[in-house]
């Protein structure tokens, strides 16, 4: 199964790091607005402050985080479609189960694996959903075929066989 609407390999790297990055910031941006307006003393003002304030301390490590996981799992795949020649959810995987195991490396050996099987269970139920998805949406444009001709009802008003 291939997908045609992603850039090529050298410079979807750069087009996930940068889609990662900005779901990042977006995200980050939206949690820590409500952490730091409910973490924040009483008053809308200093609430809103708060809030202020969380944002511009945490969404760009957030966005940051979420780049460097985004640019690692695109190259670990670009990589992964290189040497097998084939572009398939098994890439996915692999490069999700790599990308924990790899950003977890400072933890030890046992995080190291619990990320890594994590990350390949995440990736692998993405994959999954997708391909259920597309299989459900072909069906609905299927061809039926009429195996009983009385199924059809009557000719159309002037028609004459």
């Amino acid at each position: 199964m291939e997908e045609y609407a992603r850039e090529p390999c050298p410079w979807r790297i750069v087009d996930d790091c940068g889609g990662a990055f900005t779901m990042g910031a977006i995200g980050g941006g939206v949690f820590q607005s409500i952490k730091g307006f409910r973490n924040a003393p009483s008053g809308i003002n200093k609430r809103l402050l708060g809030s202020l304030m969380a944002i511009k301390q945490r969404s760009p490590i957030i966005a940051g985080n979420f780049a460097v996981w985004g640019g690692m799992f695109s190259t670990i795949d670009c990589t992964l479609v290189h040497f097998r020649q084939k572009e398939d959810p098994w890439n996915s995987i692999i490069s999700g189960a790599a990308t924990g195991g790899i950003l977890a490396a400072r933890n030890g050996l046992p995080a190291m694996a619990g990320s890594a099987i994590i990350g390949g269970m995440l990736l692998a139920l993405i994959e999954g959903v997708g391909i259920l998805f597309t299989r459900l949406s072909a069906e609905q444009f299927k061809p039926t075929t009429i195996d009983d001709p009385s199924q059809l009802g009557p000719p159309p008003q002037g028609y004459s066989s």
